[in-house]
């Protein structure tokens, strides 16, 4: 089977732009706080920001399956308001999915109880970045047998809890290989080698929206970063030496109508 390809897309272009490319899947990811809102860590991203963003993005993409971030805090208080916060996101953006992380039993319990009710939801275990400083920050998880083991067992139990799909970020490629295996729901992966049903990057990584150094996790497909920033430097060049705008950025009008206005 091909393998799965997602991105993530958090306005309408970038989700124009990933319909376009044929991607399989689109998520409006909390990484949004980082990439887009300037955040140091995707908690402090709220249930209205990935309504906002969401909305936005499912405009672009109509076509294309589109999962939504739930965010910190948003299904960790219990199953009634995961299921209040849940139904929205669905009613209000249009979302196909929603993801959640981690696999606590609080966590296992609202997925059980989304799906029940109708609603898809993709896990997320191995490095879960909303509660990565309780993990010792952002580092490989499961190199050592106990480590493996927990990345293992918390996949196997969120598949049992009813998700369709679950990410794996940052864990060995041997791991995430044998997870695979034993799991019957596609495992997409960021960070956790080429033997996943699919992968994901985030936009701005793959497009090099940031400049300086690539992320390990990651791969650049283009350098649009250094290009845009050429680009404005090229604009107030030409704005400051009166190359632009020029007569073809310009309209004209009838000297009689002009002489008419003295």
């Amino acid at each position: 089977m091909q393998p799965l390809v997602m991105v993530t897309a958090y306005d309408y272009p970038g989700a124009l732009h990933a319909q376009n490319a044929g991607v399989d899947l689109v998520l409006v990811g909390d990484s949004l706080g980082n990439v887009v809102l300037g955040y140091d860590s995707t908690a402090p991203v709220t249930l209205a920001d990935i309504i906002h963003h969401a909305r936005a993005a499912r405009r672009g993409a109509p076509d294309t399956f589109l999962i939504a971030d739930l965010p910190f805090g948003t299904y960790h208080t219990g199953v009634t308001d995961a299921m209040r916060n849940a139904v929205r996101v669905i009613q209000e953006t249009g979302a196909d999915a929603l993801k959640v992380e981690g696999a606590s039993l609080e966590v296992l319990e609202v997925i059980a109880t989304l799906t029940r009710n109708g609603i898809p939801v993709m896990g997320h275990v191995g490095l879960t970045p909303q509660t990565a400083t309780a993990q010792g920050g952002l580092r490989v998880q499961g190199r050592d047998e106990a480590g493996a083991q927990a990345v293992l067992d918390t996949a196997l139990a969120v598949q049992q809890a009813g998700a369709f799909a679950v990410v794996l970020e940052v864990i060995p490629a041997r791991l995430a290989r044998m997870i695979t295996a034993r799991l019957h729901i596609p495992t997409i992966g960021i960070g956790a080698g080429p033997h996943c049903t699919g992968q994901v990057l985030v936009t701005h990584d793959l497009l090099g929206i940031y400049e300086g150094e690539a992320k390990k996790i990651a791969k650049r497909y283009a350098e649009i970063g250094a290009l845009s920033t050429q680009a404005i430097r090229d604009y107030a060049a030409e704005v400051r030496g009166g190359q632009f705008p020029g007569r073809e950025n310009s309209f004209v009008i009838k000297d009689e109508v002009l002489d008419k206005l003295y």
